[in-house]
C-alpha cells in the first residue's frame, strides 16, 4: 500500500470532518505507558496543511460495542504483511525474526482497542505466559483504511529513521515504525473497534507484540535490530532462516527439522533429542512398525514391537511349530550352530526370517567366535560362494542394535552387549544407524549401519535350543 494514497483519502474525508469535533489520534505506548509523539496520521494532515480543531477528551459510551475480532483471513494477511516488511527493513537485519500469530495478543489487543485511545491501566493483567508486551496504536476515522494500510503507513514511518543514529527525523514519529521492525518480537496479535465518539465514528486499530521493543537506554530508544546479512546474527534457538517467495530477506526461525528426521504415523519429533514420540500403537526409531502384535508362543518386545519366540517357535506371532533340521550348520561353534544367508534383507527382514527357523540373528559374545566368523567370511569372499544381485553391500547383519532410549547396544534377545569388536571410528551414528553389521571392508569387524539396508545375515540356533527341539512326526 502506497502512503501516498491513503493520504489523498485523508484529504477528501478531512472537508466532511471539519464540522465535527476532530479526534487526535492517539500516540503509541509502549511498556510502562510512556507516551511518544504523535502518529502517523497527524504527520500526514500537517503536512496537507490542516489545522487541527480543539478536541475534546475521549468519551468511552457507557454501553461499549463488542470487540470486534479479526477473520482468519484478515488475520493472516496482518501476519504476513509484517513478516514481509521485516523482510524489506533497510540496511538489512541480521537478527530479524520471523513472527507467528498469537489468540492471546489478539484478544489483549482487541481489549486495548476496545478503550477507545483511553489509557490503557483498566486492561486485564497480561497472561504470565506472554513476555512484556509492546504496543501500536492509531485511530482512524471508520472506513478511512483497512487493517493492511494502517500497518504499511506504520512502516512508512521507516523513512524518517535513521538506524545508523538509531533516531527519528525532527518533529517526526517513528516508534510504529521501531516496534513494527524490532527484531526479538516474535508473536503478533492484532485488533480492532468501532469507537461512537458524539458524532464521529473512529476505527481504533492495536497490534500487541511479544517481546516488546522500543527500549530506552538514557533517555534514548536503541536500534531495533543488528545491522548485517539476513540471518547471520540468529541465536542458536533461532538458527533457521525462513525465506517466503514474496521476501527480500529471511528471517530467523526455530528450525523446522534440525535432525533431518522425519516422524511417521502422527509421531512427534522432540528436536532437543532428536526422537520420535510415537501415538499408541506404534513403535520404531519414525514411529513406522504398527505395535499391534500378539506373541502366542513368546514374549512382546515393546521396542521393536515384535515378538522373540519360545524354544522351538518361530513366525512373526511365533505360532508356528519349527521342526528340526529346519537349517543347515555353515559352522558350528562351542555346540551352536551358525547358517549364513545366501539372500539379502533389511534388518528387520532379516530378524524374522531367522526367528521363522527358530534362531535369532547371531550374538557375538566372545572373541573366538568373531574370529571364527570373520575367517568364515573372509573365506567365502574369496571363494566367491555367496553371491547375488540383491545385495547392497558385502556386509552381514548381526542381532546387535542401538536403543535410544537406554543409551546403549542391546541384542535381539534384550540381553547387555559386553563384547564389543567396533571397527576404528565406529560407531559414528551416520545418518541415524542403528543396527549393527560384520564390515567387509574391516575384516569384518562391527559397523553401525541403517536398518532398511539390505544385507545378507547369519542366523545362529543355540545349543540349548537345539536339544530342546521337538522333531515331530
Amino acid at each position: 500500500v502506497q502512503p501516498g494514497k491513503l493520504a489523498g483519502r485523508l484529504l477528501k474525508a478531512v472537508p466532511a470532518a471539519l464540522d465535527r469535533p476532530m479526534l487526535q489520534p492517539e500516540p503509541s505506548v509502549w511498556l510502562g505507558g510512556q507516551r511518544h509523539r504523535p502518529g502517523l496520521l497527524l504527520a500526514l494532515l500537517a503536512l496537507l496543511g490542516i489545522a487541527w480543531a480543539e478536541v475534546q477528551p475521549l468519551q468511552v459510551p457507557e454501553q461499549a460495542p463488542t470487540p470486534q475480532a479479526l477473520s482468519r483471513k484478515e488475520s493472516f494477511l496482518v501476519l504476513s504483511l509484517h513478516n514481509r516488511l521485516r523482510s524489506q527493513v533497510q540496511p538489512p537485519a541480521a537478527n530479524m525474526r520471523r513472527m507467528d500469530w498469537s489468540e492471546s495478543l489478539a484478544q489483549l489487543a482487541e481489549a486495548r482497542a476496545a478503550l477507545c485511545g483511553t489509557p490503557a491501566q483498566s486492561l486485564a493483567p497480561v497472561p504470565r505466559t506472554i513476555s512484556q508486551v509492546g504496543w501500536n496504536v492509531q485511530l482512524l476515522p471508520m472506513g478511512l483504511a483497512s487493517f493492511v494500510e494502517v500497518v504499511s503507513l506504520w512502516f512508512a514511518e521507516g523513512q524518517r529513521y535513521s538506524h545508523a543514529d538509531a533516531e527519528c527525523a525532527y518533529n517526526a514519529t517513528c516508534t510504529h515504525y521501531t516496534q513494527l521492525a524490532w527484531a526479538t518480537s516474535s508473536l503478533l496479535g492484532c485488533g480492532r473497534h468501532l469507537c461512537s465518539l458524539g458524532q464521529a465514528t473512529m476505527e481504533a486499530f492495536v497490534c500487541a507484540y511479544s517481546p516488546g521493543g522500543n527500549w530506552e537506554v538514557n533517555g534514548k530508544t536503541i536500534a531495533p535490530y543488528k545491522q548485517g546479512a539476513w540471518c547471520s546474527l540468529c541465536t542458536a534457538r533461532v538458527s533457521g532462516c525462513f525465506k517466503a517467495w514474496d521476501h527480500a530477506g529471511g528471517l530467523c526461525e526455530v528450525p523446522r527439522n534440525p535432525c533431518r528426521v522425519s516422524c511417521r504415523n502422527h509421531g512427534y519429533l522432540n528436536v532437543s533429542t532428536c526422537h520420535c514420540h510415537c501415538p499408541p500403537g506404534y513403535t520404531g526409531k519414525y514411529c513406522q512398525v504398527r505395535c499391534s502384535v500378539q506373541c502366542v508362543h513368546g514374549r512382546f518386545r515393546e521396542e521393536e514391537c515384535s515378538c522373540i519366540c519360545d524354544v522351538g517357535y518361530g513366525g512373526a506371532r511365533c505360532a508356528t511349530k519349527v521342526h528340526f533340521p529346519f537349517h543347515i550348520c555353515d559352522l558350528r561353534i562351542d555346540g551352536d550352530c551358525f547358517a549364513v544367508s545366501s539372500e539379502a534383507d533389511t534388518y528387520y527382514g532379516a530378524k524374522m526370517k531367522c526367528q521363522a527357523k527358530g534362531g535369532v540373528l547371531a550374538q557375538i559374545e566372545s572373541q573366538k567366535v568373531q574370529d571364527i566368523l570373520a575367517f568364515y567370511l573372509g573365506r567365502l569372499e574369496t571363494t566367491n560362494e555367496v553371491t547375488g544381485s540383491d545385495f547392497e553391500t558385502r556386509n552381514f547383519w548381526i542381532g546387535l542394535t542401538y536403543k535410544p532410549s537406554k543409551d546403549t547396544f542391546r541384542w535381539t534377545t534384550g540381553e547387555h552387549q559386553s563384547f564389543t569388536s567396533f571397527a576404528f571410528g565406529q560407531p559414528d551414528n551416520q545418518g541415524f544407524s542403528n543396527c549393527v553389521e560384520l564390515q567387509a571392508s574391516a575384516a569384518f569387524n562391527w559397523n553401525d549401519q541403517r536398518c532398511k539396508t539390505r544385507n545378507r545375515y547369519i542366523c545362529q540356533f543355540a545349543q540349548e535350543h537345539i536339544s530342546r527341539w521337538d522333531p515331530g512326526p
